[in-house]
């Protein structure tokens, strides 16, 4: 058995477009309980998602524990051997106090490809497969959430060639899940169920597309 570990923020733990904060999709709908159904029982999908965590930032409003590098490495501590780590995040970096453009996102991107590296949590030891997703981008009108992230949906729209470059200079897979999906327009920055359904069953094809090796 293969296992993925899919490290994200709220649109990873399925938060619901315009809910209440813990209101979230149920595991079937959500896009790792999509992908875990499309790779079958040969994979076991980890679901790592956290609302408002960005990729190595303190939030100074919600504290250290939204800063996804502290928790990155106790997490892949915890669930090695790893075969694959898909790593969603970014939107968050883009709320109006971070003050970060696109590059210093795909930065923090950077940073948690190393972390990956540098711990080698695959099996034997070894460095596991890393795919970056960059998220889709975000509405014009982002509802009440609009003064939090003034002037990020213009941001969001260069997230994807930022991740892209990143990626590519680190060697990793990447997708861009604005090729299959969208945000919701109830508020904005979430994806619904379609588009849930639609990445989850985009990147199981791209799971299924990397040369995989024997397991030993």
């Amino acid at each position: 058995m293969r296992t993925v570990l899919c490290f994200g923020d709220s649109n990873t733990y399925g938060q619901v477009p315009g809910g209440q904060p813990l209101e979230r999709f149920d595991w079937p709908l959500r896009w790792p309980g999509i992908l875990q159904e499309q790779l079958g029982p040969d994979w076991r999908v980890i679901e790592e998602g956290q609302c408002g965590r960005t990729t190595i930032r303190d939030d100074p409003v919600e504290g250290e524990a939204k800063n996804g590098r502290r928790y990155l490495t106790p997490c892949m501590q915890s669930h090695a051997p790893l075969d694959l780590i898909i790593v969603m995040l970014g939107t968050n970096d883009l709320k109006r106090r971070f003050f970060q453009p696109p590059s210093e996102v795909a930065m923090g991107i950077g940073c948690l490809i190393y972390d990956i590296k540098e711990h080698c949590p695959g099996p034997n030891g070894k460095v596991p497969e890393i795919m970056i997703i960059a998220p889709p981008p975000m509405h014009d009108d982002l509802k009440e959430w609009g003064p939090i992230f003034d002037g990020a949906p213009e941001k969001s729209r260069a997230l994807s060639l930022e991740f892209e470059i990143m990626a590519d200079s680190q060697e990793v897979h990447f997708f861009d899940a604005h090729s299959v999906c969208e945000c919701d327009p109830a508020d904005g920055f979430h994806m619904g169920a379609e588009a849930n359904a639609a990445l989850g069953q985009a990147l199981a094809q791209e799971i299924e597309a990397i040369g995989w090796t024997k397991e030993e």
